[in-house]
């Protein structure tokens, strides 16, 4: 009888603390961003149970749609990067399926490895068909402060940003700001194009 009334007080407990870090996230989020549109892409399971992330859903942002995590910050087997724990995020022109689950199987990477600012990644076969987009760009978003406290704890924001096969083999025959430094040039940044045309980086 002891055990299982401590396994429920714990129960209670863990959901509590999950709930003040899920709503201190949220407050941190909205402060830079702007406010969620209240939609919620929820994963079953959670993250916390080896699910997979929940992503909130932001229009105040860009002129159309951001996606974020909310389950990594405050996460301890989540993996800090050089600035600290971190959410991943990711810009689209119209509303998409395809971005919240990217970014809630992605956020399960960071169990084993930080994803920092100027890493790439190849998608081997998650991208979508007919796209032309085959790896992604990690980057800094330009938000009004790159870095918050999420209580008390340093955090930030990492932008997934989609770049064809062209462009990932630009990023190691030059350098991911050269290929970056191109997108914001002909207007790609912050958005991931599903199907877009190569941009040329210059050098």
């Amino acid at each position: 009888m002891l055990t299982w009334i401590r396994n429920i007080l714990h129960s209670a407990s863990g959901a509590d603390d999950w709930q003040r870090w899920w709503d201190a996230r949220v407050g941190a989020l909205e402060t830079v961003l702007g406010k969620c549109d209240g939609t919620v892409y929820h994963s079953p399971p959670p993250l916390h149970l080896d699910g997979y992330a929940d992503v909130l859903r932001f229009r105040h942002f860009v002129d159309g749609v951001t996606y974020v995590t909310c389950d990594l910050i405050g996460n301890p087997r989540h993996v800090p990067n050089d600035r600290g724990s971190y959410e991943l995020m990711m810009c689209t022109r119209q509303e998409s399926a395809w971005a919240p689950a990217l970014l809630s199987r992605l956020a399960k990477y960071t169990h084993d490895a930080a994803i920092h600012a100027g890493d790439t990644m190849d998608l081997v076969r998650a991208a979508p068909r007919k796209s032309t987009i085959e790896a992604l760009l990690f980057a800094r978003p330009e938000v009004p402060t790159t870095s918050f406290d999420v209580l008390g704890k340093p955090a930030g924001l990492v932008l997934c940003l989609g770049i064809t096969g062209a462009e990932f083999a630009a990023c190691k025959t030059h350098s991911s700001a050269v290929v970056l430094r191109a997108l914001k040039d002909q207007g790609v940044y912050p958005y991931t194009d599903l199907r877009r045309e190569s941009v040329t980086p210059a050098g």
